[in-house]
């Protein structure tokens, strides 16, 4: 298994490991400090603990120009761009996207979306709301699937992962760990408090962090819209379209506005960011990943301001052509890093507790 990307990873790793400058930094340094000499599954681990943060670069002294060339971010970027692609099922799509994501992204949101338009061309003999253009029982029938199949491939690549990483058997109190650091996203403030380094060299903000949260938090909270939709539809026979003071747009509105004011933050810092700290041949579907996530929160909130005009018709196949797209990309493009993120943290609070016994 062990590439070009690992070996020169672990080479990093090794010297950062005798220089120790950076230990009190994110939860990289803590892990890379329990041993000596590191396989290529704890390469893995390290290169999916790390949250690019970038503050060990601006600390370290052997970056060029110096002969030991440290540029640790961007090792370890590199091994985690390579893990994601290496253990994804299927793993030809994982590369194919990263290799081309803005173009296989806008592809495929527009073939949707042109298609949701067609469709609209039968539309149901009766129904309210978006139902009246698409009926309730075909939009089940296409996204259960493009729902269930990709998670199902996100579980393949997650189970490669925890055997690669040696992973042992979870207590729950190793998953409440991680997901707790996931949810406060604690790797994002330098491991000091005061933030990380990400767009602006020495200086040191909180902005990253905060607009990942709000990704994060509106990401979930559309999905409890949809999920409430559900139950209310099935469980309790209340069918859409919903009011301003439901459950379902009482999460989904604020989701909507936090997914979008967040993903356009993110993609105003990566421009500002220095892209040799990243992996570089990936920017484009890393950006790719982005604009569609931004795409399905903003178009998802135009529909609903829209709603009783005749612009539906056309927002509606955009929008659930970019749901679509999202999901059914989900396992191949950068929103896997967050599953993989999760499942690093989780093993991690497992190594550090064996560690300590």
């Amino acid at each position: 298994m062990s590439t070009d990307a690992i070996q020169e990873a672990r080479r990093q790793t090794e010297i950062c490991n005798a220089c120790r400058y950076c230990e009190g930094f994110c939860s990289v340094f803590p892990a890379l400090t329990r041993q000596k000499a590191f396989a290529d599954g704890d390469i893995s681990h390290l290169a999916n603990l790390c949250h690019n943060c970038r503050g060990c670069y601006y600390s370290c002294q052997y970056t060029e120009p110096h002969e030991f060339a440290l540029n640790f971010p961007a090792a370890l970027a590199e091994v985690r761009q390579e893990s994601w692609e290496r253990l994804a099922w299927p793993q030809p799509l994982a590369r194919c996207f990263h290799q081309s994501g803005v173009l296989i992204a806008v592809v495929v949101a527009i073939a949707f979306a042109v298609a949701f338009g067609l469709t609209q061309m039968l539309r149901p003999a009766s129904g309210d709301g978006f139902y009246a253009y698409l009926a309730h029982g075909a939009l089940v029938a296409i996204f259960a699937p493009a729902f269930l199949l990709p998670l199902l491939s996100v579980g393949f690549s997650l189970r490669r992962y925890w055997h690669e990483t040696n992973g042992g058997p979870l207590p729950w109190r190793d998953v409440i760990g991680g997901f707790r650091a996931a949810a406060n996203l604690k790797n994002l403030n330098g491991g000091q408090g005061q933030g990380c380094n990400f767009e602006d060299e020495d200086r040191y903000t909180d902005t990253r962090r905060w607009l990942h949260q709000a990704v994060m938090y509106g990401f979930l909270l559309c999905f409890a819209s949809t999920s409430s939709g559900t139950i209310l539809h099935y469980m309790f026979d209340m069918q859409a379209p919903y009011g301003l003071f439901s459950l379902p747009k009482l999460l989904g509105i604020p989701g909507g506005v936090l997914l979008t004011i967040g993903t356009i933050g993110l993609g105003w810092l990566k421009t500002k960011a220095d892209p040799k700290l990243g992996a570089v041949r990936v920017w484009g579907g890393e950006m790719a990943f982005i604009a569609l996530l931004g795409a399905t929160g903003a178009t998802g909130l135009a529909l609903y301001g829209a709603t009783g005009t005749a612009a539906v018709p056309l927002l509606l196949a955009v929008h659930l052509g970019c749901v679509l797209a999202f999901f059914l990309l989900l396992p191949f493009s950068k929103m896997v890093h967050g599953f993989y993120r999760l499942t690093a943290l989780i093993s991690e609070n497992q190594k550090t507790r064996d560690h300590q016994s």
